[in-house]
């Protein structure tokens, strides 16, 4: 591995902010110091472009950012570089294999998220996560075909991860399946995954692999850990996530992000924090 890291790039929920979703100034700062050291920094993220604009315009992020974990490659301006809408027989076999499994449905389309329900905890989160309001609908046959993610929702995880299972086996090789957090199952497109997004992201900067060091806490997170030059997992990742990382940062509600900044990244380029 190369110990000139040029570039960072993180997942937000779950990494990058804490647990009420918000930046601590401890992180923002860290970032900031980063950045002042040469080093490219970005986010690549299961949200939408409209979740992931604040904290753009917080961290004053103006190169290539990822929504849908690569789904889209987009600016801060607003223009799109790539977009990868999900194959529309993957959409309607999902939601059919999903139709009996006691759990919420959002499907996000347009920069738009349609949801089953509008209560609920984890449609609060998601209101702060995507930055906007569910359009209620239980019919989602209009958006097959143009459908950025699908995201399945329960706190019945065991449940969760058989329905994932079954996609898998189903449609696994034309979308990519996977829990962004254990109470969320995603489905994007075959190209929008945090491989192939982290891949695009490097090129814009110009950068190898091996220059980049990524941060991320779960298993959507996977396919970028094991393609950076330098992989730190935080410490409220689950253990088979840790196990695939060259480091273990602390939780994101104990600053990981810029606990890793600090102690792994700028320490290896011999730059003080």
């Amino acid at each position: 591995m190369s110990a000139d890291i040029r570039l960072v790039v993180s997942d937000i929920d779950g990494t990058l902010v804490d647990k009420q979703k918000q930046l601590t100034p401890a992180t923002t700062d860290a970032v900031r110091r980063l950045e002042e050291a040469g080093i490219g920094f970005t986010v690549i993220s299961a949200r939408p472009m409209s979740g992931i604009m604040p904290i753009a315009d917080t961290l004053g992020i103006d190169e290539p950012m990822a929504a849908f974990n690569g789904g889209i490659i987009f600016r801060r301006d607003g223009s799109i570089a790539e977009h990868h809408v999900i194959d529309a027989a993957a959409v309607r076999g999902v939601l059919d294999i999903a139709a009996d499994s006691p759990v919420d449905t959002w499907v996000f389309a347009d920069d738009r998220w349609y949801a089953s329900t509008d209560a609920g905890e984890h449609v609060q989160h998601e209101r702060v996560a995507s930055n906007q309001e569910p359009v209620v609908t239980t019919d989602f046959s209009a958006l097959v075909d143009r459908a950025d993610k699908v995201t399945f929702v329960s706190d019945d995880h065991a449940m969760l991860a058989d329905l994932a299972e079954r996609c898998k086996a189903a449609h696994g090789a034309d979308a990519t399946i996977a829990r962004s957090q254990p109470y969320y199952l995603d489905v994007t497109a075959l190209a929008a995954n945090k491989g192939d997004g982290l891949v695009a992201l490097a090129a814009t900067f110009d950068q190898p692999l091996d220059a980049v060091a990524v941060l991320g806490d779960q298993y959507n997170d996977v396919p970028m850990l094991e393609r950076a030059g330098l992989a730190i997992a935080m410490g409220n990742a689950p253990d088979p996530v840790k196990a695939l990382a060259d480091h273990v940062t602390a939780g994101n509600d104990a600053d990981g992000v810029a606990h890793a900044i600090d102690t792994i990244i700028f320490p290896r380029i011999g730059v003080s924090s």
